[in-house]
């Protein structure tokens, strides 16, 4: 096992409470999927960055409190779990098999919908100056906190999500990753937190252009 999947074991573990014992065939499929060979960037690596920057934004103080922690927790433990770049539909599956198994250890059904609007909201079509709620907002800005790294850090990524779309050819990659880099950049504001608009915003824009520039 590896160190993020021994990370995204803990963090499952915790959630899971006294339920861990019954819930571990569960851990297990989750782990696996984050396996899968066609995944380059959407691994559990990636899963336990956004964990991470999900604790760092809940520690910050201009974070306003989020109801549920624990549920925002599942839902970033959960919000790649199923992704086959060919189809549309994987937030909604992510969504339905992490309700599944937050049922399975006891969760009740309104935080089960907390978690499911949680990972809905992963498919950032939600407007980038809308208002949301604190949890959203963390969540959203950890999964794209990718875009205000460091160059070389955003160059591994971008390789990445490039190896997951290898059965694209390079024009029709060009076309929609410009297509996906344009409408960042015309966002007012790409982060929601105040910390990451702080933190990153400027370097987010910074990599977005260069990478639009080298697409040509």
């Amino acid at each position: 096992m590896t160190a993020p999947e021994v990370e995204l074991r803990r963090v499952w573990c915790r959630a899971a409470g006294r339920r861990t014992a019954a819930g571990v065939p569960a851990l297990e499929a989750l782990l696996a999927h984050l396996r899968e060979p066609h995944r380059r960037y959407h691994t559990a690596v990636h899963v336990m960055w956004v964990l991470r920057h999900v604790e760092a934004l809940l520690r910050q103080p201009s974070t306003p409190a989020v109801a549920d922690p624990p549920a925002l927790r599942w839902a970033a433990l959960y919000h790649d779990a199923i992704y086959v770049p060919t189809t549309t539909d994987n937030e909604a599956r992510s969504a339905a098999l992490a309700v599944a198994d937050a049922a399975g250890i006891g969760w009740s059904a309104d935080r089960c919908a907390v978690v499911h609007r949680l990972i809905m909201a992963t498919a950032h079509t939600l407007p980038g100056e809308g208002q949301v709620d604190a949890a959203t907002a963390v969540l959203l800005d950890a999964d794209l906190a990718i875009l205000g790294a460091d160059p070389a850090e955003y160059a591994a990524y971008v390789r990445g999500v490039r190896a997951e779309y290898s059965h694209v050819d390079d024009e029709g990659w060009r076309a929609g990753r410009a297509a996906v880099l344009r409408a960042f950049l015309a966002q007012r504001v790409l982060y929601r937190t105040v910390y990451l608009r702080a933190e990153r915003e400027h370097r987010a824009r910074a990599n977005i252009a260069a990478e639009l520039a080298a697409l040509g």
